[in-house]
C-alpha cells in the first residue's frame, strides 16, 4: 500500500559526502513523520536523523552537524545529506515514514529497500 523507493549511498571516501534520498508513493492518507534509520552488521537498527510533519527535527547524537535531513512535501520524499563521513557511518541505511493509509487505520511504520554506505578510511 505504501511503497518507499530510495536511492544514493555508496562508496565515499572518509571525510567525504554522499546524499540519500526517499520517494514515498501508494496510499498514504497522512504523514507523521519520515525519517532515517541505520544497521551495521551485528548491530541493531539505530535512528540517524528523523523530521516531524510540524517541522521538528532530531538527531542521533553521533550525526549531529554532520549530516541534514530535509523533506519535500509535495513530493512525499525525505532526504539525508552525509557529510564528513567517517568509517563508523558505514551500515545499511534505510527510510522510514510513519503514517497512515486511512483515517482510521493505526499509525504504521513503512521501511524502504534499504541503501549501502560504504565508508574507506
Amino acid at each position: 500500500q505504501v511503497q518507499l523507493v530510495q536511492s544514493g549511498g555508496g562508496l565515499v571516501q572518509a571525510g567525504g559526502s554522499t546524499r540519500l534520498s526517499c520517494a514515498a508513493s501508494g496510499s498514504i492518507f497522512s504523514i507523521n513523520a519520515m525519517g532515517w534509520y541505520r544497521q551495521a552488521p551485528g548491530k541493531q537498527r539505530e535512528l540517524v536523523a528523523i523530521i516531524f510533519t510540524s517541522g521538528s527535527i532530531n538527531y542521533a547524537d553521533s550525526v549531529k552537524d554532520r549530516f541534514a535531513i530535509s523533506r519535500d512535501s509535495a513530493k512525499n520524499a525525505v532526504y539525508l545529506q552525509m557529510n564528513n563521513l567517517k568509517p563508523e557511518d558505514a551500515a545499511a541505511y534505510y527510510c522510514n515514514l510513519l503514517g497512515r493509509t486511512t483515517s482510521v487505520t493505526a499509525l504504521t511504520n513503512y521501511w524502504g529497500q534499504g541503501t549501502q554506505v560504504i565508508v574507506s578510511s
